[in-house]
């Protein structure tokens, strides 16, 4: 019986460890937005402390977003996302010390218009 989920987790592993890079970016949003909704119910159901873990994961996630930045290759866009990034990261910040879930939504305003952006690209063949 306990070897379904550790299947499934290899499996989930492997899809990562082998996914192409713009397709891990996506899923890094993905997943940060996914711990903003988790903060907002975890706000919503009066636990502190999950609104707070999820609050930090998703900033945990833009911070790795932030720190994959290659300004060498495109140094504008580098700078432009490197400063949503950090809007990000501060909204975050402010979420945490208010324990109010008003910042998130700007957050998730720029993560999903990123995502949108990046889902429109197409990955050559």
């Amino acid at each position: 019986m306990n070897r379904v989920p550790a299947a499934a987790a290899a499996y989930r592993a492997a899809n990562i460890e082998n996914a192409p890079p713009l397709k891990l970016v996506r899923m890094m949003y993905e997943g940060a937005l996914r711990f903003l909704d988790q903060a907002d119910a975890g706000l919503a159901d009066k636990d502190a402390a999950r609104f707070q873990e999820r609050c930090l994961r998703a900033s945990a996630v833009v911070g790795e977003l932030r720190l994959a930045l290659d300004h060498r290759q495109a140094p504008e866009l580098a700078a432009s996302l490197d400063s949503l990034y950090d809007f990000c990261e501060g909204q975050l910040r402010r979420a945490l010390l208010d324990e109010s879930p008003a910042p998130l939504a700007s957050v998730r305003d720029v993560l999903t218009t990123l995502l949108d952006g990046w889902r429109r690209l197409e990955v050559p063949a």
